[in-house]
């Protein structure tokens, strides 16, 4: 039986990328990965990648009327979940951008960097979106984490940032004018601040792991 991963498509995530990236991991492997939006081959993908980007009430106005939100709930109650960038922000309660209400999967705020008149170390001005290469500190032990060193470095876009209210669930952390989390987990839900598919080795690995996780 072959084994499927659907990488969810609402009109809002960055699916060549992402979707390439997943294929190349999964090349011979046995793995079939699909990008779709149609809710029935997400409730019947084995596991599932939540991507996005640009403004989070876009996004969840996007999956609401594309008819996925309920696939993507039930694969958060059933099966691993994969979020990336605003991926990862909608699994949270709820967004300062908008505001805007999250699905609600793991308890927390996205709330926006607050950086203006801020300096950095070597005295240039903190810019908002954080963009590029950054440095992230494993938080937790994490099956995701296999083959990634810790405090390896991974590629930010982004204006807005998790906050889980059990630290429990914050695996991955980046410092960008204060420590915030980069990397979300409960169960059978991973999700990432950064893009692994903008990442080379290290964000492909975390695909991979990925697809053999069970957790």
């Amino acid at each position: 039986m072959t084994r499927t991963v659907a990488v969810v498509d609402y009109g809002m995530g960055n699916l060549r990328s992402v979707s390439q990236a997943v294929m190349h991991v999964a090349r011979g492997s046995g793995v079939n990965v699909i990008v779709t939006s149609k809710p029935d081959e997400v409730y019947a993908a084995e596991r599932i990648v939540l991507p996005g980007q640009g403004a989070m009430p876009d996004c969840m106005r996007e999956l609401r009327d594309s008819g996925l939100q309920d696939a993507v709930l039930h694969a958060a109650a059933h099966k691993p979940l994969m979020g990336v960038c605003v991926g990862m922000q909608m699994l949270l309660t709820r967004s300062e951008e908008g505001p805007t209400e999250g699905l609600g999967l793991i308890d927390g705020e996205v709330i926006r960097f607050r950086l203006e008149g801020r300096l950095q170390e070597d005295g240039s001005r903190y810019k908002v979106p954080q963009m590029g290469w950054n440095q992230v500190i494993q938080a937790r032990p994490h099956a995701l984490w296999a083959g990634v060193p810790d405090g390896a470095r991974f590629y930010f876009v982004h204006s807005y940032f998790a906050r889980p209210s059990d630290p429990r669930h914050s695996v991955g952390e980046t410092d960008y004018g204060e420590r915030f989390t980069c990397a979300l987990a409960r169960d059978n839900i991973f999700a990432t601040q950064f893009h692994p598919e903008k990442s080379a080795e290290h964000g492909l690995a975390l695909y991979k792991n990925f697809l053999h996780w069970n957790p």
